[in-house]
């Protein structure tokens, strides 16, 4: 039997949106190509809400929802179409946002990022982390990277995800998907678990705590190669925040174990197409040199910068660099452009006078 909320998903699929938006005393809304838009004009009531969210829950989560005002879980609407979902109670009532999950893995051919990405696939362990805001396309990026060394290589891989979003069949290798809090109570379990799980590739959802960080450092160190999450925009935020997650006393020793156990940071961002609709991704890339290690041990993270646009030949990219190209291309107007960068005084000549005046004065 159909649910109701899932005319709202057909029209979401049939539009190219990625996201839901349902909130009681709103319209119900979705967004498309980075803006969000108005799927109808009703307002939507607390009865409303309770019709739509309640049968695509779980009982138990459902509960959970009405008691704690959270609740995080994966819906499968057909075989086509894969949701992950959020709810929430905000001040209006209830309110629930869905993301649009690809249930066809796509490869990092399709997704068009660099190449020198499947390096990261053919590591056999360390620390490699892949970043950047929600939205950004970190999930797809990563499992495209999975499912390069699913296809290409025997490994057991165990991936600790909240909810699972893309379901993997084994190829070449195992993968173990378990899912937090079903399967296992927290990330740091999961993670501490695949110690004693004759693992060789750990993914880890989210990397979003004390004890998840050391845990993953530390399974780096004894051999696992172990991809993370974080949003972080580059390279040189992705390393402060896992050394800040530390306390004071304890940050010197962490620089020592990332310094050791990090590969590489992928860091992704997505920018409005002007040539067409949609988005295309941008990304920074370091790989783990000993001028990189010395770095991380010293804090100067300040450097790291000088180091990937250095280390071009290596297969490194600056993020400004790769936003340049794709202004040069024609794919980013000077103004995303301008947004998404780093160093804004390199795209600001670019500007029309109007938003160069606003930039000028910080309003930009």
């Amino acid at each position: 039997m159909e649910n109701r909320i899932d005319r709202y998903f057909r029209a979401l699929v049939e539009n190219g949106g990625s996201d839901l938006h349902l909130s009681e005393g709103m319209p119900p809304k979705m967004r498309v190509h980075g803006d969000i838009e108005a799927i109808e004009d009703i307002i939507l009531t607390h009865e409303d809400m309770v019709e739509l969210m309640e049968p695509i829950c779980p009982p138990k989560l459902w509960k959970s929802f009405e008691q704690d005002g959270d609740a995080d879980f994966a819906y499968e609407m057909d075989e086509s179409s894969r949701f992950r979902c959020n709810y929430m109670k905000q001040q209006r009532g209830y309110c629930c946002v869905f993301r649009l999950i690809p249930t066809k893995i796509l490869t990092l051919e399709q997704l068009n990022v660099p190449e020198q990405i499947k390096r990261f696939g053919e590591m056999r362990s360390g620390l490699v982390l892949v970043t950047g805001p929600t939205g950004s396309g970190k999930s797809t990026t990563l499992a495209a990277l999975i499912d390069y060394i699913n296809t290409n290589f025997s490994r057991h891989i165990i991936t600790v995800e909240e909810p699972i979003e893309f379901v993997h069949p084994s190829k070449k290798s195992i993968i173990t998907q378990r899912e937090v809090p079903s399967n296992c109570p927290s990330f740091a379990d999961g993670l501490r678990a695949s110690l004693r799980e004759d693992t060789d590739i750990v993914l880890v959802g989210e990397m979003r705590d004390l004890e998840t960080i050391s845990l993953a450092l530390t399974a780096a160190e004894t051999g696992l190669l172990v991809f993370g999450t974080l949003h972080t925009n580059n390279a040189r935020k992705t390393v402060d925040r896992i050394i800040d997650v530390f306390p004071a006393e304890q940050q010197a020793q962490a620089r020592t174990m990332l310094a050791g156990s990090l590969r590489g940071v992928v860091a992704q961002l997505l920018m409005k197409r002007c040539d067409k609709p949609g988005r295309v991704a941008v990304n920074e890339i370091l790989f783990a040199t000993p001028a990189v290690s010395a770095i991380i041990r010293e804090g100067a993270t300040q450097k790291l910068a000088d180091v990937i646009i250095g280390g071009k030949g290596m297969g490194m990219q600056f993020m400004d660099d790769a936003i340049w190209q794709k202004l040069q291309q024609g794919l980013v107007t000077p103004q995303e452009a301008y947004m998404k960068a780093i160093d804004k005084a390199r795209f600001k000549n670019f500007l029309p006078p109007d938003q160069a005046v606003l930039a000028n004065a910080g309003g930009a």
